[in-house]
């Protein structure tokens, strides 16, 4: 059971990361593969390897990885920059997977499996380390989006969101050494403590303001989440919704955004869940961390 950590030389925030993945001690050559090094690091049970392409094109590296090096891999955490419109810097996690066609990587209407409590601790962590090092940073998650498209489950770290942020090394360190702090206790879902239902998101924007505000607020984990956009698309429906269900390991419900959606959508989706007996959580329902 190992994690593939992915870094890509075309994009210089996953080069920094990867740069200070390596500072932390117990990582030892392991071969050569996509004409790089690869190390492997017994700590955090964990196999670092470069690519040249883009990150979300990639499609099965875990099957490649896996092959050549004949190893079982259970968890794709892929080190990434963040580019937005905006250009906030940020510092973010996100699943992967596609509501409609996959522009960017990954396959139509398919979701890889999300890693709730992992990401969620990640989330925290990155959280800790960017206060302690005194960045100005937002600390979000994203929504679902993008490929590639993996057989295992699979997160994204990133630094946003201009080419100025992402050649900065102090916003770099602090997602690395977030990673390998959370590796360092915790190498799968299973690890990590059942007290977090893990839950869905409904609503809102690309950041995820309510879910994100929630998990730093609240014990609960969130693995796929849907932004207004691509219900304003008519993107999700009955068949997607039990597809990001299926998704999201321990899945134990829905929680709505429900300010950030209209009355008669909230109410649609309420009469979907429960013609799915899918629970729906409330703030109130969620024990304070």
């Amino acid at each position: 059971m190992t994690i593939l950590i992915v870094s890509s030389t075309e994009d210089p925030a996953s080069t920094n990361m990867k740069k200070y993945l390596l500072k932390h001690n117990g990582w030892q050559n392991h071969g050569e593969l996509f004409n790089h090094p690869v190390y492997k690091n017994d700590v955090i049970d964990s196999l670092l390897v470069t690519i040249d392409d883009r990150h979300i094109r990639h499609e099965n590296i875990d099957k490649e990885v896996s092959d050549n090096f004949d190893i079982h891999l259970h968890q794709l955490i892929v080190v990434s920059r963040h580019r937005s419109k905006t250009g906030e810097p940020t510092l973010t996690t996100h699943p992967l997977g596609n509501f409609g066609e996959a522009r960017f990587g990954g396959r139509d209407r398919t979701f890889v499996k999300s890693s709730p409590r992992l990401m969620t601790t990640l989330l925290r962590l990155i959280k800790k380390h960017a206060k302690n090092n005194r960045l100005y940073h937002q600390v979000s998650f994203e929504v679902t989006h993008h490929g590639p498209y993996v057989d295992i489950p699979a997160l994204f770290a990133e630094v946003g969101s201009t080419e100025e942020e992402w050649r900065k090394e102090p916003p770099a360190k602090a997602i690395a050494d977030a990673i390998f702090e959370l590796l360092s206790k915790y190498k799968s879902e299973e690890d990590l403590p059942k007290d977090m239902p893990v839950l869905v998101g409904i609503g809102g924007g690309h950041y995820a303001p309510r879910f994100t505000d929630l998990v730093f607020e609240k014990k609960v984990a969130f693995g796929h989440m849907i932004p207004n956009y691509q219900i304003d698309a008519g993107l999700v429906n009955r068949e997607i919704l039990q597809k990001v269900f299926d998704a999201t390991p321990g899945f134990d419900g829905v929680y709505i955004h429900r300010k950030a959606l209209k009355k008669s959508m909230v109410r649609t989706f309420e009469e979907m869940l429960e013609e799915m007996d899918i629970k729906i959580w409330r703030s109130a329902d969620l024990k304070a961390l």
